[in-house]
C-alpha cells in the first residue's frame, strides 16, 4: 500500500490503519464519536494527502477546462475556487474536484485518490489540440483543519505572511506563498482550510496543529461528517452512469452553453426529463442505513440508498437516496425482512454545526 508522508505520525498518535483505495490511512485514533463532535464543536485535522493534485497553466488553461467541465472557470478571480464534477461523453460522472485559478493561465487541481489513474487519463485526454501542460504534484502533503474554531487555531502553524492574510480570505478563497498553499474548502460542513505543503514540511506542521489542541481526525469521522452535510461520495452517490442533473449536482452545470464535454447528453437528458432525483432520508425507528439499501414508495416505486450512516449529531440514522423523481411519501426502508418508515428532508442535515433539518 502507499503511505502517506505522515504515516509514522499517525502510528504514534495511536490510529487505527486500514488499506483505502491502495493507500494505508487512519480511519480513527480511538474514537470516531469523539472526533466527528471536534470537527462539529471546536477543531480536527484530517491527513488527506492520499488526494490528487495537478496544476494546469498555458495559454489554452481556461478553454481546456471549458471544455473538461460543466461549471464555468470564466467566473473565477485570481485565488478563487469552484467545485465542479467531470462528464464523459455520455454525461456520466468521471469524477467530483475543486480548482482553483492560480493565475490568468494557471490553475490548481484536486482530484480523488481512488480515481486518480482514470482522472489523468482522461484529462490528458481531453488535452489534445490545447496549448498547454498538465502536471500532477505528488510531492505535496495536504491537510484539512476543519471546525468553528480551525481558522483561529490553525494560524500558529502557518507561516506568518499567510496567517495574516487568512481573516481576509474568504470561503472557497486562496492564499499561497512559495510552495505552501492554503484553500478556504473543506469536505465536512464546517469552517476551516486545506493546506497543501511540501511532503518534508508536513510533521511539523502536523505536530504544530495537535500542540494547538487540533484533535487528529481519521476517514471514519470524514464520511459522517460530511453525509451530515449532503455532500457527495464518488463511487456512491455518483458514478459513471449518474448524470449531474439526476444525483442533486445540476447547480454545478453552467447554463450558458453546452460547450463542453457530455453537455449535449444533459441537454438531451433535460428534455426527456430526468429520470431520477437524490434525497435525504431519516429512519424513524432504530436501525442504522446502508448503501444499497432499498427504499419504496407510496406507489411502490423503489429507490436506492447510495450513502447512510449512524449520525453522531442528529443520534439518529440518516441517508442519501437516488429515487424516482415522482417518488412520493410515505417512504419505507428495507432493512434485512422489515419494512421501516423513513422521513424525507432537504439536505443537507447539519451545516456549520447546526440541525438543519426538523428532527
Amino acid at each position: 500500500m502507499k503511505k502517506t508522508a505522515l504515516n509514522h505520525a499517525h502510528r504514534q498518535a495511536g490510529a487505527t490503519m486500514v488499506d483505502f483505495g491502495g493507500w494505508e490511512m487512519p480511519i480513527h485514533y480511538g474514537s470516531q464519536m469523539d472526533e466527528h463532535h471536534a470537527v462539529r464543536r471546536d477543531a480536527g485535522v484530517f491527513d488527506v494527502s492520499h488526494m490528487t493534485v495537478v496544476d494546469l497553466m498555458g495559454p489554452d488553461s481556461e478553454a481546456y477546462l471549458l471544455k473538461l467541465l460543466p461549471n464555468d472557470v470564466r467566473k473565477l478571480a485570481d485565488g478563487q475556487a469552484l467545485y465542479s464534477t467531470m462528464l464523459n461523453e455520455n454525461g456520466g460522472i468521471v469524477d467530483d474536484l475543486i480548482v482553483y485559478r492560480v493565475g490568468p493561465e494557471q490553475f490548481r487541481i484536486v482530484v480523488n485518490a481512488a480515481t486518480r489513474d482514470k482522472d489523468l487519463a482522461w484529462m490528458q485526454e481531453q488535452s489534445r489540440g490545447f496549448d498547454l501542460e498538465l502536471m500532477e504534484r505528488p510531492q505535496l502533503a495536504m491537510l484539512a483543519v476543519q471546525g468553528p474554531n480551525a481558522l483561529e487555531k490553525v494560524k500558529s502553524a502557518l507561516p506568518a505572511t499567510l496567517a495574516a492574510q487568512l481573516d481576509n480570505t474568504k470561503p472557497f478563497h486562496a492564499v499561497w506563498e512559495g510552495e505552501w498553499f492554503v484553500g478556504r474548502t473543506g469536505y465536512t460542513g464546517e469552517d476551516g482550510v486545506e493546506v497543501m505543503l511540501p511532503e518534508d514540511q508536513a510533521e511539523t506542521f502536523w505536530n504544530t496543529l495537535l500542540a494547538a489542541d487540533i484533535t487528529p481526525c481519521g476517514l471514519g469521522a470524514r464520511d459522517t461528517l460530511r453525509l451530515e452535510a449532503g455532500m457527495h461520495l464518488y463511487g456512491q452517490d455518483m458514478d459513471e452512469n449518474v448524470t449531474p442533473l439526476g444525483c442533486g449536482l445540476g447547480w454545478t452545470v453552467r447554463k450558458t452553453d453546452n460547450d463542453y464535454t457530455g453537455g449535449e447528453a444533459l441537454q438531451a437528458q433535460r428534455e426527456a426529463g430526468v429520470p431520477h432525483k437524490l434525497i435525504g432520508v431519516v429512519l424513524e425507528d432504530r436501525g442504522v442505513l446502508r448503501p444499497g439499501q432499498v427504499l419504496i414508495d407510496s406507489e411502490g416505486r423503489e429507490g436506492l440508498i447510495t450513502s447512510g450512516t449512524f449520525s453522531p449529531t442528529l443520534q439518529k440514522a440518516i441517508g442519501m437516496a437516488r429515487v424516482p423523481r415522482d417518488f412520493t411519501e410515505p417512504v419505507r426502508v428495507k432493512i434485512r425482512n422489515r419494512e421501516l418508515p423513513v422521513k424525507v428532508v432537504k439536505l443537507p442535515f447539519v451545516r456549520h454545526g447546526k440541525i438543519r433539518i426538523e428532527t
